[in-house]
């Protein structure tokens, strides 16, 4: 019997479950890039179903219950006495979403003997150390593109929620207003503008496709290159360096993953070559950009608008300054977990689950580290000897031991 700890997101403050506005969802089998949507042996929910909350428990807890493992579900996570800090002892499966992350950091991992599979429901992996998971032979994989399109949605919807200035204006209307003026002396079109994307991977790329058909000139920047025949496709410029990208765009958005190379990317400096007006769209990572830089850069006038829907930590404490700044559009990480999202990332979770129970290879695809190194989409997307868990959040964990 293994115990397998889940930290999920609280269930909705008016009950579980919701009362659900569809009936149903569309079904999604095979992704834009050809790999196929999760396929496990089995699912225990309907699709559309609330799943990444606590009492939607990833649809995990009748089948798991059937094989004799214990399923700890919790929302849990942070400080010494914390739900998640009183099972690291004897914790072999660890299952997180990005949304809610249940920070694995070195000291948690050593405080966790018997942890073999650090799984995220989503993607992004950045809340394990991976160096530390790679030094215990410890797994980490991912349902990688199970929301990827859920994100670039998002994306696109805070691109003209900023630029047509969508959320001061429905707020008057809300108030009972009808200043047409107030509406739209904030307000663009789209059309025309550049617009350049941080990393082109499968939210980056789906972005660009979705952004084509406004008529506005596409950039991108990325380690990796993209085929020549799509830059051709969708008439592309590529940027060696995401410096030379900034100035040229009105528009950026950040699609990279979190690793020591993007942290705080986005800070004092490289915001001065922006244009003046420019928008900043993060759905990647709250660390990717440094906080109070964004800030300033809001209340100077540097930046029209920031939207996004990642924070650190996250949580948000109630204070924290992107809620309240100048023209933000900021939401609660929600962009990959749409109950379309859910449905395919409690899939893939119990797929992966499935192969580890058994003994069967987990798909290339799904994996970040496994057999002391970077594996599968892993290999990809980080470089060997970064510690995601990330040295600030390790900081915040050590303060709080010491306080307690």
């Amino acid at each position: 019997m293994a115990k397998v700890v889940a930290v999920l997101y609280d269930d909705p403050e008016t009950g579980f479950p919701p009362k659900y506005a569809r009936d149903s969802i569309p079904e999604i089998k095979v992704y834009s890039d050809g790999q196929t949507a999760p396929t496990p042996k089995a699912i225990d929910f309907k699709p559309g179903e609330m799943l990444g909350s606590v009492s939607g428990n990833l649809g995990l807890a009748k089948w798991l219950k059937s094989l004799g493992h214990e399923l700890v579900v919790t929302s849990s996570k942070d400080g010494p006495d914390s739900e998640l800090e009183k099972h690291l002892h004897d914790a072999e499966v660890i299952i997180s979403q990005p949304f809610w992350p249940a920070y694995l950091t070195a000291e948690r991992i050593a405080k966790a003997p018997k942890l073999k599979l650090a799984l995220t429901a989503g993607i992004g992996s950045d809340h394990v150390d991976l160096q530390a998971a790679m030094e215990r032979n410890i797994t980490v994989a991912e349902v990688t593109f199970c929301n990827s399109i859920s994100v670039a949605e998002h994306v696109v919807m805070m691109i003209l929620g900023l630029v047509r200035n969508y959320i001061p204006a429905h707020d008057i209307v809300r108030k009972g207003g009808w200043n047409i003026a107030d509406a739209v002396k904030q307000s663009y079109d789209l059309e025309g503008m550049h617009v350049g994307t941080v990393a082109a991977g499968r939210i980056g790329l789906a972005v660009l496709r979705r952004l084509a058909p406004f008529d506005v000139k596409l950039h991108y920047t990325d380690r990796h290159r993209l085929p020549e025949s799509v830059e051709k496709e969708l008439n592309l410029i590529w940027h060696a360096k995401r410096e030379d990208m900034y100035p040229v765009c009105d528009v950026v958005t950040l699609n990279c993953p979190l690793h020591p190379e993007t942290e705080h990317m986005i800070n004092d400096e490289t915001l001065k070559l922006f244009k003046r007006g420019a928008y900043i769209v993060n759905t990647a990572r709250g660390k990717l950009c440094d906080r109070d830089a964004i800030v300033r850069a809001m209340e100077s006038g540097r930046l029209a608008g920031y939207a996004g829907d990642v924070w650190f930590p996250q949580p948000a404490p109630n204070d924290h300054p992107w809620r309240t700044m100048p023209n933000e559009g900021m939401t609660p990480h929600m962009s990959g977990t749409s109950l379309s999202a859910q449905t395919r990332y409690a899939a893939g979770t119990r797929e992966i689950l499935e192969c580890f129970f058994e003994g069967r290879p987990i798909r290339d695809e799904y994996l970040i580290v496994q057999g002391g190194g970077l594996a599968g989409v892993g290999a990809h997307s980080y470089s060997k000897g970064n510690a995601t868990g990330g040295s600030e959040e390790a900081a915040k964990y050590k303060k709080a031991t010491v306080k307690a």
